[in-house]
């Protein structure tokens, strides 16, 4: 598969249309048609459905959709990094988990921008499994991993910070008169949980003798919708600290867990893997602001 066939692919594929997908490629109808069918001969799989107006993706080529966007991207990075390997420049690409130790990473970041101007960041947000397959592929230089995870594939520097495990709530709770939750507190409530925590059943032991009496009504991969949810009243949320606005203009709380868990956040690369001089800036610079506290 050349990249320039990925790439007509992936026009075609968002398009749905190949006069549409031709004219943003600035190719001819008939040479995209013969492209697409030439990649289907040469893959043994059929891509689009072929509607009188319109195209569908077939479930191969949704798969070969998602496949072919991280492949042109690694591409596109891989040029970008070599072109300007005699200067701190390129992209600088991490995929992370939420935590406030990205804190420490951001401030790296802000003075590398700050420094070397044609550096361009990408931060893509989401849980344990989302960076680690980003990281495989190579489409992302680093990731920032919160948990007690199998990271021994991967070289890695645990950060100073651990994220703590707590309840979020409404201020009005009758929860949030308490200084902390224990599993007894939940019996009874909606409660949301993290995906990451639910899959990797994190909080199995904790729960202990209470878990058949919690209600798990769903869980959530980021932080950020699930506090609608509480906002709502809908549910209380298991979370870590930090995530949430909980100011004075806020109407949520958080409280900590009882006995205490906390998570530590681990920023980990490919093993014997040549680093791009702007990955290996951000690394060295990370190691020093551990090194410094």
């Amino acid at each position: 598969m050349e990249l320039r066939v990925l790439n007509y692919f992936v026009a075609t594929a968002q398009e749905l249309n190949m006069t549409r997908a031709a004219q943003k490629l600035l190719v001819s109808q008939p040479a995209l048609s013969r492209q697409i069918a030439d990649l289907e001969d040469e893959l043994g799989v059929k891509l689009f459905n072929r509607q009188p107006r319109h195209l569908t993706l077939t479930p191969a080529g949704q798969y070969l959709y998602e496949q072919a966007k991280e492949i042109l991207t690694l591409a596109s990075k891989t040029k970008s990094n070599l072109q300007s390997s005699a200067v701190i420049s390129g992209d600088l690409t991490i995929a992370a988990g939420e935590s406030f130790a990205m804190q420490r990473l951001m401030n790296i970041v802000s003075n590398i921008i700050r420094d070397y101007p044609t550096v361009k960041i990408h931060i893509l947000s989401g849980d344990y499994e989302f960076a680690e397959r980003r990281l495989n592929t190579g489409a992302v230089d680093f990731a920032v991993i919160i948990g007690n995870l199998p990271l021994d594939n991967y070289a890695s520097l645990q950060l100073p910070e651990k994220d703590t495990w707590g309840v979020l709530m409404t201020k009005d709770d009758p929860l949030a008169k308490k200084s902390a939750i224990t599993a007894e507190d939940l019996v009874g409530r909606n409660v949301l949980n993290s995906q990451q925590a639910e899959n990797r059943k994190y909080f199995d032991s904790w729960f202990g003798n209470y878990k058949e009496q919690i209600n798990i009504i769903g869980t959530v991969n980021l932080n950020f919708n699930g506090t609608l949810l509480v906002k709502n009243k809908a549910a209380i949320m298991l979370t870590l600290d930090k995530l949430a606005n909980i100011s004075d203009e806020s109407n949520l709380t958080f409280r900590p867990i009882t006995p205490m868990l906390k998570q530590p956040v681990t920023v980990i690369w490919k093993r014997e893997t040549n680093l791009s001089p702007v990955a290996d800036l951000f690394l060295n610079c990370l190691r020093a602001s551990i090194d410094d506290d």
